[in-house]
């Protein structure tokens, strides 16, 4: 075949350069496999069928990222989403007493717990920082699952998606809830090797962790799918009857089993109708980076800011444009999962996430987004939730204001008190030098400061806070370079600027 006719495929003129990106990707794929197959030969023999699993995985993964070009959406390609595509939470029923039990046994309650402490200066998983009255997140989580199992006779297990770096960690903790009236599963979701960015070749020589952990990364909450169902839990829980998998973030204190959701799902008509639905709620100017639900190609669609053309990412952070985000509280038909998987038909959007290493290095993790899922399921919906649902904790501003009293404990579940006059949780902007690890934020506080009517809190600097101290409307401390301010025990702060230097000392 001449070269001329080489060039028509797929009714597109062929120039010579495309041919030689097409060339450089075939290649790219190849030298991976060949990468693979060294990395392979270093692995231990026990472990060289769940590594050789995992590499594939990533190979799909890293062909679709050689070879698919462009925005993965076309901004003037995304339709209004159609009525009735959002649920309203208001309007959702609440099942009869009776039903509760067999609703709750149809059940499964899936946390992701791959992440670390780093963000808040911590070791270890995240999931074991002690969050409230010496609790952690895991605690809190086995609290709520117990409190619904001994108050309904059901047996709701707890799964926890960990990674290579948080499940040793994690096992040791899941040992002291052998007592407790939840059985607990562990998976881990995938070990992928970090790729050099100009090579794009894996930067890992061994195929061990433990000898360059730094050459590995666990590949995002997307890997869930395929993990779990590798692990056999997807088949376990299908056998036993399961339906529905409620997944969440573990750091989300908002995200507790929520019996109208599920009353929605299984209950009445509805009743597995509904492959997907993804817990929304109303945007703030705080989570305009926050992916948002868009129909697109006639069919819902998670779509996160990595996925924004430049032009348009103030368009994409626009509350007025786009009124609502993902919390990431999704509810999955576990039947609808198996299919798709089976069939290889679920299709998630790789976001290429950009690293710098200590050591110079400038690599590429690929990565997916759970809930980015949506668009392979029938019946997937999005439901608008209370604010209350999506608690997170990425930050000590946010430790803040789960340790404060603005908040109740009940049950292992964190509930605003009504003593607060509004909804919303106040802004709260602590400077990281001071007060970004965990240890040098409890340091600073002899106790968590009255934030009930509080709105805004800007902190900067060096300061710290006496016992009793009350904050109210927008209170701004600055403490300026090489100065220090110690906010007296008992100090009540209600629209106050205080800057400069401030320390009361005992004589």
């Amino acid at each position: 075949m001449d070269i001329s006719k080489r060039r028509q495929v797929f009714g597109h003129q062929r120039s010579p350069s495309m041919e030689f990106k097409e060339l450089i990707k075939k290649d790219a794929q190849v030298q991976l496999a060949q990468e693979f197959s060294k990395l392979l030969q270093t692995c231990p023999t026990p472990q060289k069928e769940a590594t050789q699993k995992e590499f594939e995985g990533f190979e799909k993964l890293f062909g679709r990222f050689i070879n698919e070009s462009g925005p993965s959406v076309e901004w003037d390609k995304i339709q209004r989403l159609p009525d009735g595509a959002v649920r309203k939470y208001s309007e959702l029923q609440q099942p009869e007493t009776s039903a509760i039990k067999d609703m709750l046994n149809k059940l499964v309650v899936v946390k992701l717990n791959g992440g670390l402490g780093t963000s808040m200066g911590c070791q270890g998983p995240k999931s074991i920082i002690p969050v409230r009255s010496d609790l952690t997140f895991l605690d809190l989580t086995v609290q709520q699952i117990e409190h619904l199992n001994k108050t309904y006779g059901s047996s709701v297990p707890l799964v926890l998606m960990n990674s290579f770096n948080t499940d040793e960690d994690t096992q040791k903790v899941v040992r002291k809830y052998q007592g407790f009236q939840v059985k607990i599963f562990t998976f881990n979701q995938s070990r992928y090797p970090r790729i050099n960015k100009e090579s794009l070749m894996p930067i890992a020589k061994t195929a061990g962790v433990e000898s360059d952990l730094e050459a590995w990364y666990p590949p995002g909450h997307g890997d869930f799918y395929l993990a779990f169902k590798n692990s056999g839990l997807l088949d376990i829980f299908l056998n036993q009857g399961k339906e529905y998998a409620f997944i969440s973030n573990i750091d989300n204190l908002g995200a507790t089993v929520d019996l109208g959701i599920l009353n929605f799902l299984l209950g009445g008509d509805n009743s597995n109708k509904f492959g997907f639905l993804m817990e929304v709620t109303d945007k703030t100017r705080a989570d305009v980076k926050g992916g948002t639900l868009i129909q697109y190609e006639d069919k819902l669609r998670l779509l996160e800011i990595a996925q924004v053309p430049k032009e348009h990412v103030d368009d994409f952070k626009s509350v007025k444009t786009f009124k609502i985000f993902n919390t990431n509280n999704l509810w999955i038909k576990l039947n609808a999962a198996n299919d798709i998987l089976n069939e290889g038909t679920i299709d998630m959007e790789v976001i290429i996430n950009h690293k710098h290493l200590d050591n110079g290095l400038n690599i590429i993790q690929l990565e997916q987004a759970v809930g980015a899922a949506i668009k392979s399921f029938n019946g997937a919906h999005g439901i608008n939730v209370p604010r209350s649902r999506f608690l997170p904790v990425k930050k000590t501003d946010d430790l803040l204001l789960v340790m404060s009293n603005l908040y109740r404990l009940q049950q292992g579940s964190l509930v605003m008190s009504p003593l607060r006059m509004f909804e919303t949780t106040p802004l709260v902007k602590l400077g990281p030098n001071h007060f970004g690890r965990v240890k040098e934020f409890l340091r600073r506080f002899a106790s968590i400061p009255d934030i009930m009517e509080l709105d805004h809190l800007t902190v900067s600097g060096d300061v710290t806070f006496g016992k009793g101290v009350s904050l109210k409307g927008t209170v701004i401390i600055i403490a300026n370079h090489g100065d220090r301010i110690d906010i007296p025990t008992g100090a009540i702060l209600e629209n106050k600027i205080v800057s400069g230097n401030l320390r009361i000392l005992d004589h």
